[in-house]
């Protein structure tokens, strides 16, 4: 693969310090996950599995949001699914610098979040993306995500009810500091102020769950 010069360079270190930031958030944010999850009374080692498998924070606090409020396993799969839709356009992105055969892109694709994906744009010429920054920045942060997620899931037992500590309010303000980067956009505020509006007119009268997905269906819409 072709990379920009000057960043064929990079260290390792140079990486991992570049992504620790990032990786430091996503550690945090997996522990209020797994605090989270135990407090909606799901299984510690089922959290711990979603994160290993999902690796996409958005969905899996829209999925475990769903569960919480009493909705259906069907519309946390939905809301998470429709969440998910954007890795379509980042494994898009990838295809070109992901390395050997389908599964083994299949297993590299799956360190592809916002965060992976944003460094190795930046790392990378245009329209390909740097893969040894996507595979070192991606690993750290899915190491993050998997450990936070663990210890939220150890420590929420203890914690109790996570309403004491504020944590209830992880669900919203976690999306909030998802979607206020993009918001200088006004492509981007239109499709959130749309999905706001949607979910708002639905929330009174449909079961929990089918706001976020409508809201989510109502902004894939507006960004055609």
């Amino acid at each position: 693969m072709t990379m920009r010069v000057g960043q064929a360079t990079r260290s390792t270190r140079e990486i991992l310090l570049g992504a620790a930031p990032l990786v430091f958030g996503v550690f945090v944010f997996g522990i209020s996950f797994g605090v989270l999850s135990v407090a909606a009374h799901f299984p510690g080692w089922a959290a711990v599995l979603m994160s290993a498998l999902v690796f996409a924070a958005s969905s899996q606090f829209a999925a475990i949001g769903v569960v919480s409020t009493g909705g259906g396993i069907l519309a946390a799969v939905v809301a998470a699914a429709l969440l998910n839709l954007r890795y379509i356009a980042m494994g898009i992105g990838l295809a070109r610098s992901l390395p050997g055969g389908r599964f083994l892109r299949v297993l590299t694709g799956q360190l592809a979040i916002d965060e992976s994906y944003a460094l190795a744009v930046g790392a990378g010429e245009p329209g390909r993306p740097d893969l040894r920054t996507f595979l070192i920045s991606g690993g750290f942060l899915y190491a993050g995500w998997l450990v936070g997620t663990l210890i939220g899931t150890v420590v929420g037992p203890v914690l109790g009810d996570p309403r004491r500590l504020g944590l209830d309010a992880a669900f919203p303000s976690g999306f909030v500091a998802l979607l206020w980067p993009m918001l200088s956009r006004k492509h981007a505020l239109r499709c959130a102020v749309g999905g706001a509006v949607a979910a708002l007119a639905l929330a009174p009268f449909t079961p929990p769950g089918v706001p976020l997905a409508g809201a989510a269906l109502v902004g894939l819409w507006l960004a055609r």
